[in-house]
């Protein structure tokens, strides 16, 4: 093989490296991969609502995330403007809210208008202080410029849905004129809906139909999606697409690949990367159930529940369902468990290519996936980690930004070869690779990672028939270690450098645990 050149400016737990260039040989035992990417064949065009995120009312989420009233780093009104600031980086184009479970026992009108009255959230057992409402979520929104997609409360009337959808929606009429006198004269103009969260069953079905006619019937041009899978069985009941596929837009799945919920687990890097392949074969199923009730091309997919590690909140959600007490030991030690999922040293470079493994699956699938949603956004496994004294960007959120801010708009066809890392009688491709492409189809923009936690692979990489070669501009991300992360005290221990790498006969050395993203640009 020809002379390989180091990739430069590799982030390490002080700081970063000086640039330099150094010629070396492989050893013949180096880890390999070979990439190509097919210039001459379709670009699909991808919607940039995967890179969306979710906040529901648990933990820190809202409460001490994006809204705390009387903090010195709050506006007039509440909001974070730190949190919001470094939110904005990520791009976000959409939102869910305000459930996930905690929707169940939520009723819209309670959240509205100045009087509003705390009540006891059986879902999470907390006492929820109601202050963030419907208005709240729709100017959090807006100031992300974001889209607001609301989940509602699938054991409510039909009725109060439908009428959440005319609140927001409506132009004239008793619901516009309540949210006229409840501030805010325009319509929100709010066009994705869910009926309910996580929910299953041919009753439930039946009135994800019914609910969703009568809110179309408020506003035709809303997007409706519902709940089709959640957990490790990605299969959809065929019977929801016989009585409510007519009806749908989007279909809601869901699935953190490391469940936390009610034992806290802390599984190593290679554990984590054995993982990192099965959100291709979780949509791959989804996919197969949607084609085999040839709804292909008419429903879409809205992965808007996902995150490598789900966040810890034993005791309740329905699990053992307590009265809300602040007085009670046992709550309250429930109530602190949640906590350990806000720990940093949880959040290294496994979640970071996790992330990345994520959305690659998610931009294989250009016009199957139309949206995905972090969950959550902010604290709990969140890649933003909110105190109150300011933020801390953890290792997933800089993969986020850097896919959402160094991608072109359209994925291109490409083959990836790799050799494989294994782990406990598990296997996964060394290197995962995607291949993005500009307007005009001269500047490819190719995300490679390199999933091995400690030594470098080689890689090369082809244009269509044409090897790269030439120093090119690139960003990567990687750390000390694998297990490496960012806390309050060392906030940028685990940050992106914007480099250059240098291909020679279209190989470069790769460093473990990394991400680079590097622009191409193709003269032809």
């Amino acid at each position: 093989m020809s002379p390989l050149l180091l990739l430069l400016g590799v982030a390490t737990l002080g700081g970063t490296c000086s640039p330099s260039s150094t010629s070396v040989e492989p050893p013949q035992d180096s880890n390999q991969a070979a990439i190509v990417v097919d210039v001459d064949g379709p670009a699909a065009r991808f919607d940039p609502m995967i890179f969306g995120g979710f906040i529901e009312h648990l933990g820190k989420q809202i409460y001490g995330g994006f809204f705390a009233p009387g903090s010195p780093l709050a506006d007039d009104d509440g909001f974070r403007l730190d949190v919001i600031e470094a939110v904005m980086e990520l791009k976000v184009p959409v939102v869910r809210w305000p459930g996930g479970c905690f929707v169940d026992s939520y009723h819209w009108k309670k959240g509205v208008g100045e009087e509003r009255e705390p009540y006891d959230d059986d879902r999470w057992g907390v006492r929820e202080p109601n202050t963030f409402g419907t208005h709240e979520f729709i100017d959090l929104c807006r100031r992300l410029g974001a889209e607001p997609y609301i989940c509602q409360n699938s054991l409510a009337e039909i009725q109060e849905m439908a009428d959440w959808v005319g609140y927001c929606n409506d132009t004239e009429g008793a619901l516009a004129e309540l949210r006229s006198k409840n501030g805010h004269p325009e319509p929100f103009n709010v066009r994705f809906w869910s009926v309910g969260n996580e929910k299953v069953g041919r009753g439930y079905i039946d009135k994800v139909r019914d609910t969703a006619k009568a809110m179309k019937r408020v506003d035709p041009s809303i997007k409706v999606t519902c709940s089709g899978s959640h957990g490790p069985r990605a299969h959809i009941d065929p019977y929801l697409f016989q009585t409510a596929g007519e009806h749908l837009d989007l279909l809601s799945i869901h699935e953190y690949w490391v469940p936390n919920y009610q034992d806290h687990q802390t599984p190593d890097y290679l554990t984590c990367m054995m993982l990192s392949e099965r959100p291709d074969a979780h949509l791959d199923a989804v996919v197969r159930s949607i084609e085999e009730a040839e709804m292909r091309g008419r429903i879409t997919i809205a992965f808007d529940e996902w995150n490598l590690r789900s966040w810890h909140h034993p005791g309740f959600s329905g699990h053992h369902p307590r009265a809300v007490d602040p007085e009670d030991p046992e709550v309250i030690m429930l109530l602190k468990a949640r906590e350990k999922s806000l720990e940093p040293s949880l959040y290294t470079m496994a979640d970071a290519l996790f992330c990345a493994s994520f959305f690659n699956a998610c931009l294989r699938n250009p016009e199957e996936v139309s949206m995905a949603n972090i969950a959550c956004l902010v604290n709990q496994t969140g890649p933003l980690y909110v105190h109150p004294e300011g933020v801390v960007r953890r290792t997933h959120f800089h993969a986020m930004a850097m896919y959402a801010n160094l991608l072109g708009p359209q994925v291109a066809r490409a083959s990836v070869e790799s050799d494989r890392l294994t782990h406990d009688g598990s296997s996964v491709a060394v290197v995962d690779a995607l291949a993005t492409v500009d307007e005009s189809g001269q500047t490819w923009s190719v995300a490679i990672m390199n999933r091995h936690p400690s030594e470098e692979v080689v890689c090369t990489l082809q244009l269509g028939d044409l090897p790269v070669h030439g120093t090119y501009q690139a960003t990567i991300l990687n750390g000390s270690s694998p297990d490496a992360y960012n806390d309050i005290e060392h906030p940028d221990r685990v940050v992106p450098t914007a480099t250059e790498v240098t291909f020679e006969a279209g190989a470069v050395r790769l460093p473990p645990h990394s991400l680079c993203i590097v622009a191409v640009p193709l003269e032809r």
